[in-house]
């Protein structure tokens, strides 16, 4: 039993110092990792493109810091990046006592919160950097439609490729290409191989906890211009409003030469509030909009997230069509790790798969553009704080 107990490391000792722990953070393929330490407290900095879930991968960071990198008596915070923009921060306060119990992953806290360190750790030097590194992407997309008495369903299939890269802090650049693999029903472009999204986003980290993110380039809905989306989350409540605007013109590629438009311009826009409920993983999203057409509508929505999957059900109401709703599913894809070579191309699934059951058969208004190719109910909600700190402790 002494044995047993000296080999464990007690809360607020010092295990080891901040660049050995780095070192291992990087080892196991974490990117953007960096560390700075003042008398307040010791930050790590880190960006999780290694597990797909990030409640996994940010779990695992956890677990290297409590066994290499926790400082004596003073607070422990591990910034989270996403394209080297902080989203969120995992605080751990040391317990002192005369008889404390080793660390757990349960004692840390998830919150938008940076910390006061955070002006000096924006600034740490960082390892292993994500910039210039190349994914290629693979999106595969099911669509299917019973609008005709003489087939049960239209089924089409493609499988939809896509190079992935960040030029400079906060940016991504897609450029993805189509093609048909099952096409029973579907004409037009599905028909043949054509090119997909193709567009830059820049994300951005706003006084008082704004985030934001804008993006230029053909979306869907046979669009093309550029999208601001704006999320405010009201601290760790769990509460947040989200608002978007688009200015498109109608636009598509029918071949991988051939791009088809018109002169028309469309503005659309959303706003409204989200309520995350954590006891059972729900959200509750309430939309005004502003669609293609010029028909506004108003739509709730409430998703309940799994660790591997999200599923929502919708209903929505239209000054222009008659009310209509139905469901969605995201799952997310395997491999659910997967490493980079250096700065080699690196080959993976998208991080999810999905689609929307549309009851009403509503196939003319409530149309609003998605700006790229993994904007979805799953990715949109995987910094969110409330979410991560149950994945972070299952």
């Amino acid at each position: 039993m002494a044995m047993l107990c000296a080999g464990l490391p007690a809360r607020g000792q010092d295990q080891s110092d901040g660049e050995a722990t780095v070192g291992v953070l990087v080892a196991m393929g974490f990117e953007n990792v960096g560390w700075t330490e003042d008398e307040r407290e010791r930050v790590y900095v880190l960006q999780n493109t290694t597990y797909k879930l990030q409640g996994v991968g940010l779990r695992k960071a956890i677990e290297v810091v409590q066994a290499h990198g926790l400082p004596t008596g003073k607070t422990c915070r591990i910034v989270v990046l996403d394209n080297n923009v902080p989203q969120v921060s995992l605080r751990y306060r040391p317990i002192v006592g005369d008889s404390v119990p080793p660390p757990e992953v349960s004692d840390w806290d998830v919150t938008y919160d940076l910390g006061p360190s955070w002006t000096s750790a924006r600034r740490a030097k960082r390892n292993n950097s994500s910039l210039f590194k190349v994914d290629i992407v693979v999106y595969p997309q099911l669509l299917f439609k019973n609008v005709i008495i003489t087939q049960i369903y239209q089924v089409c299939l493609d499988v939809s490729p896509a190079i992935e890269v960040s030029l400079w802090r906060g940016s991504r650049l897609q450029l993805q290409m189509a093609i048909p693999v099952y096409n029973d029903g579907y004409t037009g472009e599905r028909e043949n191989i054509r090119w997909g999204y193709l567009n830059l986003e820049q994300n951005f980290r706003l006084p008082y906890d704004i985030f934001a993110k804008a993006t230029v380039g053909i979306f869907s809905q046979r669009t093309f211009g550029a999208e601001l989306r704006l999320v405010k989350p009201f601290g760790d409540t769990g509460i947040a409003v989200e608002a978007k605007y688009g200015f498109v013109g109608v636009g598509y590629f029918n071949t991988l030469s051939k791009f088809k438009y018109s002169k028309e311009t469309i503005h659309y826009w959303s706003v409204g509030p989200d309520v995350y409920w954590p006891y059972y993983n729900v959200q509750f999203q309430l939309r005004l909009e502003q669609y293609l057409l010029h028909d506004i509508g108003l739509r709730g929505e409430m998703i309940r997230h799994f660790k591997h999957a999200s599923v929502g059900f919708y209903a929505e109401i239209n000054n222009k069509a008659n009310s209509n709703g139905g469901f969605r599913i995201q799952v997310a894809l395997p491999p659910y790790k997967y490493r980079r070579r250096g700065y080699w191309p690196r080959v993976t699934t998208s991080t999810s798969t999905g689609f929307t059951y549309n009851s009403g058969n509503e196939a003319k208004y409530y149309l609003m553009p998605h700006p790229s190719a993994g904007d979805n109910i799953l990715t949109r909600n995987k910094f969110n704080p409330k979410y991560l700190h149950t994945e972070i402790n299952n």
